[in-house]
């Protein structure tokens, strides 16, 4: 192997653009290590599986151990080797028989094959056992990349965030049963990409998709071992590198390419990151990347540095406090928006990205550097605000920019439809963008994203047809996935052809959907909820790679997905509407929001303490287009008294309508969002 070393060429090396920069004359190869004592860069042939060069890299500064090899440039399959201590009472786990995968890794070629070899520890015994094995045959390895690519779309769309609707979907599940995409395009970014979604998102009125997480990621040992595989993909192995199985090469200019192709129809691209924690698990997991080089600088230690401490779930968490670490995080959200054109990101747990020594810190070191930064600070920024830790509930703490998940909101919305006493003061505070939670620290409306399914939990038709979570697939005899569904069945659990229930189910989903277009906030979708979409009942679809999760465009029911563009096109045609205030009175202009009874007058505290109450009214006088009445009534048919005047019906959740003018009183009918305007609004 030694007569095929290559060499180095320092007069071009250098150490501040960490991972395997291509250059004309040849890959400068740069790795954070700052407890190795030395780190060996492994070269491999196009198949990946002979090891053509294996070389120490020559210089090293500030931990950064670094070289330029001449004449590699892109395609090249590489990985490493880091030596140092294995001493894991002491936090180190180097163990150089095991391949690892470089964190700045743009592409990845292969997939880990899962034998014992991939543990730096004797399987079988503990981890301060010492594997001698090596796990490159298992490995997936690097791949050099150039950043050439025309795009036709230059730069971030960035729509703002009132104009934003975003639709949440799964990169490969989206497209695998649609039937106007070519078979060998499904389930890649090709087909995500192609004319027949894209148009059908535009027809619904989406301006982001909102991609499940498309880094590469690891399909889990025991999950595999039964059959399964981890769909979703919260379990990330590289944050540079897109999943290889959602392309038909190692190419990334398939990834580019689909962007682009999004951008040109005026659609923004939102990725759901996961940088919180890796796939490695816990001490007792395998040694792929970050562990073995440098266990102690990357994750997060508990007390005794053996551990790791998991704040996630997971087995582990990533060390962020750590600059070098926090670097990695903002190299690689600034490699998405400034070389892949993302629009923004969705940040997985991110309640952990803010802990500090003294706990969740808003003002944190994360969220700072974030803030601060040219790049990031301008695209969209999206929060799960939450995650397993102590004090990781944290839905409103997080700062300007960021918007944030808002599942007080899906929470009472599906309550509220469901006929659940003593919704109505909380629906009041949805439909005004949930100011209790966001309405401080100079805040906009739009800092709530409202939803009432996500890919974590029933899918919306599943909360009308199912009582109970039905997750027998995931093989954890229906023990796993939550019980908090706040879903009704409406007579028959599961599939049925009674055309009443069928009808009941469908007036719900309308009107549930209605609620998010004509609430303050941002709404979000979940793919395949304009049309019908079921998993069947199971809620926690995260290992169900198949027809219990992909999207099934043959039975997608047409008239929701008309309901649906009705009604995010009347909220687009509302020019104003959502407001950055809340919805709130403003003196200074005359604006003014009130809430009626369905006899026609303003609310009174009585009123708002009637449990049974199940229909009110939102006016908003003096706005610029306009005055708007917005009904929400979950019970049954009634009539309600209108302000005098004459109104137009614009929006009716349970039928078109043709704007008929109305005044005096309206019937509205059981289980629908209706919308009202007058004084030239939408003229």
């Amino acid at each position: 192997m030694k007569d095929n070393l290559p060499g180095f060429d320092q007069s071009l090396a250098r150490p501040d653009a960490l991972g395997a920069e291509a250059y004309d004359e040849g890959t400068n190869f740069a790795l954070y290590s700052a407890h190795a004592d030395r780190v060996e860069l492994c070269l491999f042939d196009e198949s990946g599986q002979q090891e053509t060069a294996r070389m120490d890299l020559p210089e090293m500064e500030g931990g950064v151990w670094y070289g330029f090899v001449p004449n590699v440039g892109a395609g090249q399959r590489y990985g490493y080797r880091v030596h140092g201590a294995y001493a894991p009472k002491e936090g180190h786990r180097f163990n150089p028989n095991k391949l690892l995968l470089d964190p700045y890794a743009r592409a990845l070629m292969g997939r880990i094959d899962w034998d014992d070899a991939l543990f730096g520890y004797k399987v079988g015994e503990d981890d301060l056992s010492f594997d001698e094995r090596d796990s490159a045959p298992f490995m997936p390895k690097g791949v050099v990349v150039e950043d050439r690519f025309e795009w036709s779309a230059k730069e971030t769309l960035n729509h703002r965030w009132k104009d934003t609707v975003i639709y949440e979907a799964h990169a490969k599940g989206l497209t695998m049963r649609h039937p106007g995409v070519a078979q060998a395009d499904r389930g890649t970014f090709v087909g995500l990409s192609a004319a027949p979604v894209i148009e059908h998102l535009q027809k619904i009125g989406v301006t982001a998709i909102e991609l499940l997480p498309i880094h590469a990621f690891v399909q889990d040992r025991h999950l595999l071992e039964k059959g399964l595989s981890n769909y979703w993909g919260y379990n990330t192995l590289s944050f540079f590198a897109p999943h290889q199985h959602y392309m038909q090469g190692w190419d990334i200019s398939e990834v580019k390419r689909a962007i682009d192709r999004f951008h040109e129809a005026g659609i923004e691209v939102i990725l759901d990151v996961v940088y919180n924690h890796t796939a490695e698990g816990s001490e007792m997991g395998p040694t792929l990347s970050f562990r073995g080089i440098d266990n102690a600088s990357y994750y997060l230690a508990s007390e005794d540095p053996r551990y790791v401490y998991d704040v996630t779930g997971t087995g582990n968490t990533l060390n962020v406090a750590h600059p070098m670490v926090m670097r990695m995080v903002l190299d690689s959200l600034r490699y998405w928006v400034e070389r892949m054109n993302v629009d923004g990101f969705r940040f997985d747990l991110a309640s952990t990205l803010g802990r500090e020594p003294t706990g969740f810190e808003r003002g944190g070191s994360f969220f700072a550097a974030i803030r601060q930064d040219p790049t990031l600070s301008r695209v969209k920024l999206i929060a799960e605000p939450w995650d397993v830790g102590d004090g990781g509930y944290q839905v409103g703490g997080f700062p300007w920019p960021f918007r944030e998940w808002n599942d007080k909101a899906r929470d009472d919305i599906r309550g509220f439809w469901r006929g659940d006493d003593g919704l109505v003061p909380r629906m009041s505070e949805r439909l005004s963008g949930s100011p209790v939670q966001f309405g401080h620290d100079l805040r906009p409306a739009t800092s709530s994203i409202n939803f009432v399914a996500a890919h974590d939990g029933f899918t919306l038709w599943d909360t009308v047809a199912y009582a109970e979570k039905h997750n027998e697939a995931n093989g954890e005899d229906n023990n796993d996935g939550h019980g908090h569904n706040i879903s009704d069945n409406l007579g028959v659990e599961g599939p049925t052809d009674d055309p009443q229930i069928m009808e009941a189910r469908k007036r719900r989903v309308r009107a549930m959907i209605a609620t998010l277009a004509v609430s303050q906030g941002v709404p979000m979708i979940l793919a395949g909820d304009e049309m019908g979409q079921t998993q069947k009942g199971n809620n926690n679809a995260y290992c169900q790679d198949n027809e219990i999760a992909w999207i099934d465009w043959e039975a997608g029911d047409p008239e929701l997905i008309e309901a649906t563009a009705r009604a995010f096109g009347w909220r687009r045609a509302l020019q104003g509407f959502v407001d950055p205030r809340f919805g709130t009175s403003d003196p200074a202009s005359d604006k003014r929001t009130l809430w009626f009874h369905p006899e026609g007058r303003e609310m009174t505290e009585g009123d708002w303490a009637d449990g049974g109450l199940r229909a009110f009214a939102k006016r908003v006088i003096g706005a610029e287009y306009g005055e708007v009445f917005i009904v929400l009534n979950a019970g049954e048919d009634l009539i309600f008294t209108l302000p005098e005047g004459e109104w137009f019906l614009r929006l009716d959740s349970t039928r078109n309508v043709d704007s008929p003018t109305v005044s005096g009183e309206v019937e509205i009918a059981a289980q629908s969002v209706v919308v009202l305007t007058r004084d030239g609004a939408i003229e």
